[in-house]
């Protein structure tokens, strides 16, 4: 018996940079903006984060 599950369906992406959008609706192009305003959102919020730590790391080592 494998632990493997290959056989399983991928999870599709729901949006992948570069594919060809011409097929797609004005309402799926619109949601997907919002995906990725989204995620440019979470992804701004750990560079925060990161940043932060690394701040209050340099400052500690400074003292």
């Amino acid at each position: 018996m494998s632990f493997i599950d290959d056989d399983r369906p991928q999870k599709k992406t729901a949006h992948e940079i570069g594919t060809d959008l011409s097929m797609l609706s004005v309402d799926e192009l619109k949601a997907r903006v919002e995906l990725l305003k989204s995620e440019i959102a979470r992804l701004e919020a750990e560079v925060a984060r990161k940043a932060s730590q690394r701040q209050a790391a340099e400052s500690f080592f400074r003292s």
